[in-house]
């Protein structure tokens, strides 16, 4: 490997580190995502986040940033922002979830998003970046000539090296590249009303581009450094993990994604019914499934709001809750029905307006009864979203922030009623990104993964549990939970 800076933007924090020659984290920062707001909701604060990037470069043990050779930088997919040629942003860098685009997927009609599904891959959505360049490009004052549409990590990439690039895993995300052929399709151009030249060259992870003279002035790095766009977080995170073809990846974090590798896209009816993504591998060696569940790390903030609990307390609640399932003294006829979409409904009914649900609440109910509820309820999403690939993969590898869950992870084995390999090492997404930059594989091994086993007892309680309460959720209209 080479000696790599690794830059991970994630939706609620940044992740910063730097691994040595032989793949060991040296040094590691993490700081929460800066956002500011303008007239129509959120946005990132590009100022806020440059200066956290270069504060780490600069605090670096001297002997390690000398040694540096890549910088390799991996992040959310379907953010973006209208970039000039000086560099200097003619939009806002728009949050991957933002909804002001919504107006362009909305007016297609059922030809239209049939095709867009068979030229992209992706089921149209307002995630999806293609409808933010639509509307950025309606409301920015500059000429289009010299703009290009960036991804927030393509963008950092661009601060620091000078030159404008899109990499394809994220090229995949936006909803403007023909899959097939793995180039901008002028066809998605003029349904979005936008012209193909407004994206940039397309560049694999592993090509990189030297940072500029000021640059390496400004962190005190070599000039030599090359800089990498490693790709989208799930995918990057993949090649961290060595996914191979038949396994499956749970990449756990503000979201959970559900990650396999193909052969070829799957285009069919059924794929674009269940609302399934098809996508670019970050090394080019493989087509990518992949199912976006928009609540996963991020309901412990929400129960926090919730409950009144602060950030220890619920840790304290879980670790308990977590104990006392394992020896069998959880009561599930006093358990909730927690629906947890509370940023929207995953697929095959993908909404960004769904909202989550608490229900069959007795006057005995106490906030750990709902803590425990909305963990079994995002095992259960977890377990609809899986279904959807008809995969019979035996492995399924768990990376992020579930990894130091206990519960989290003993009730979704046992929902699923099949073992977990879950990662020990916390920056996965970091180690994809450093063996993309040097050319090199990661293997699994690396990852230090432990079983988590499926208890068939638990497992026959908790299908016992559900169909005691179907008769509640079908009254609440989740057929399909």
């Amino acid at each position: 490997m080479k000696p790599t800076i690794t830059i991970d933007i994630g939706t609620t924090r940044i992740k910063l580190g730097f691994f040595d020659g032989d793949g060991d984290q040296l040094a590691s920062d993490k700081q929460p995502t800066p956002n500011t707001a303008d007239a129509w909701g959120t946005v990132y604060d590009v100022d806020a986040l440059l200066s956290i990037i270069v504060r780490f470069i600069r605090n670096l043990d001297p002997a390690h940033r000398d040694s540096v050779e890549r910088i390799a930088i991996a992040g959310v997919g379907e953010s973006g922002g209208l970039v000039g040629p000086d560099l200097a942003l003619r939009s806002p860098m728009i949050l991957w979830h933002d909804q002001r685009g919504a107006a362009m997927i909305e007016g297609l009609d059922r030809g239209q998003r049939t095709r867009i599904y068979k030229l992209t891959g992706l089921p149209p959505n307002a995630n999806y970046s293609l409808s933010k360049v639509a509307w950025a490009v309606a409301h920015t004052d500059h000429a289009l000539d010299d703009l290009r549409w960036l991804n927030v990590s393509e963008y950092v990439a661009a601060w620091m090296t000078g030159q404008r690039w899109a990499e394809y895993s994220l090229a995949s995300r936006t909803m403007a590249l023909d899959l097939r052929e793995g180039v901008w399709s002028a066809e998605m151009g003029v349904l979005g009303g936008v012209r193909p030249e407004i994206f940039p060259e397309l560049r694999r992870a592993g090509q990189g581009q030297e940072i500029t003279p000021g640059f390496a002035r400004e962190t005190s790095l070599p000039a030599e450094v090359s800089v990498h766009v490693a790709g989208h977080d799930h995918m990057v995170g993949a090649v961290g993990a060595g996914l191979r073809k038949g396994e499956v990846l749970n990449s756990t974090g503000t979201t959970e994604g559900v990650l396999l590798l193909n052969d070829r896209p799957s285009l069919d009816a059924y794929s674009a019914r269940s609302m399934l993504a098809n996508g670019l591998a970050c090394d080019g060696s493989a087509y990518t499934q992949f199912a976006s569940i928009p609540t996963g790390g991020s309901a412990f903030a929400t129960l926090q709001r919730m409950l009144g609990m602060s950030e220890s307390m619920l840790a304290t609640c879980v670790a308990a809750l977590s104990e006392r399932y394992l020896s069998g003294q959880i009561d599930l006829a006093a358990v909730p029905i927690v629906i947890p979409q509370f940023r929207g409904s995953p697929p095959p009914d993908k909404s960004a307006s769904a909202r989550g649900i608490i229900a069959n609440l007795g006057n005995d109910v106490r906030a750990e009864d709902i803590v425990f509820g909305c963990f079994l309820g995002l095992a259960i999403q977890f377990a609809k979203v899986l279904e959807l690939f008809r995969t019979d993969a035996s492995t399924i590898k768990v990376i992020g922030p579930a990894s130091e869950n206990r519960l989290w992870l003993h009730l979704k084995a046992d929902v699923l009623g099949a073992d977990l390999s879950v990662s020990k090492f916390p920056e996965v997404v970091s180690r994809g990104a450093q063996a993309l930059a040097s050319g090199k594989a990661s293997n699994w091994e690396s990852c230090d993964p432990s079983p988590v086993h499926a208890d068939a007892g638990r497992h026959a309680r908790l299908q016992e549990w559900r169909e005691s309460v179907r008769p509640a959720v079908r009254n609440l209209g989740q057929l399909s939970w």
